[in-house]
């Protein structure tokens, strides 16, 4: 694909008040949905692709860019890897809408042939390409990322309940880097947050009699645990301060002290999924 894909790899701050679980942000404005150019961008399109729409269909509801929750969210996903841009991405028939958006402003929406987004959900493992600029992905538009100084992209496929991928989780910079083992298994448990967390809303859409109750399970666990990821994050000045040697190993220290909390908030978000299936 012209560039390296990874297989999956074995104090308290203030958080922003504009994280709102349950903020009334689920139907939007319509989006334009731009015709794609399938004959120049065929392999975009797998083979299961009217399958993939069908499952995407209840997510539309969270077709508005920019929503608070998921703004919230990738603000700090960015600042836990050190990163200018993180985006939660829905990738439609024709294009690919960023319902979470950290550092692209004014970039809501883009082709689906312009996207990296579209090669993510291709495949279940990490799509990481470490300079596009040196060795551009051959199955979209390289002149997409070269019009945004884009040259770093790894982004893990979120992922229906049925398996099928309809976005990304991805982190972008502006100059060449590489994914530690440590980063890439630290992204894919944050996928696994923003999937529940595209789960939920959608939830929350189908049944607002829910909501109450949900809100008084959820308030509590979610934003500490969001907190704490914020709160990491924030500690990046602490690696700094150290030799290279430490730095490192602090760093390493941090980034799995963040998987372990993604992991429980992921297991917390799934049991109240199940409850709400029930």
């Amino acid at each position: 694909m012209g560039g390296k894909v990874r297989k999956k790899a074995p104090a308290s701050y203030f958080w922003p008040c504009s994280l709102n679980l349950w903020a009334p942000c689920l139907v939007g404005r319509s989006i334009p949905n731009y015709p794609m150019d399938t004959a120049r961008y065929p392999n975009l399109i797998p083979a299961y692709e009217h399958e993939r729409l069908e499952a995407l269909r209840p997510y539309q509801v969270l077709g508005t860019p920019g929503q608070g929750l998921f703004n919230d969210f990738v603000g700090v996903v960015a600042k836990l890897f050190e990163v200018p841009i993180a985006l939660v991405s829905l990738v439609r028939e024709h294009d690919v809408v960023f319902v979470g958006n950290e550092g692209l402003p004014g970039v809501s929406v883009v082709a689906r042939e312009d996207s990296m987004c579209s090669v993510a959900i291709l495949q279940d493992a990490l799509s990481v390409f470490e300079d596009l600029a040196a060795e551009p992905c051959a199955l979209v538009n390289p002149f997409a990322a070269q019009a945004l100084n884009l040259t770093f992209y790894a982004g893990q496929s979120l992922r229906t309940p049925g398996g099928l991928g309809i976005g990304s989780l991805c982190i972008l910079d502006r100059k060449a880097r590489q994914l530690t083992p440590a980063e890439g298994l630290l992204l894919q448990q944050l996928a696994l947050v923003a999937q529940d967390l595209l789960q939920l809303q959608v939830t929350l859409a189908a049944g607002a009699a829910q909501l109450p109750a949900l809100r008084t399970r959820l308030d509590g666990p979610v934003l500490e645990s969001l907190t704490r990821l914020h709160t990491l994050a924030e500690l990046r000045a602490w690696d700094l301060t150290a030799g290279p040697a430490d730095g490192q190993r602090y760093t390493d220290a941090r980034l799995d002290e963040a998987r372990h909390l993604a992991q429980a908030l992921h297991r917390a978000l799934q049991a109240e999924l199940a409850a709400a299936g029930r």
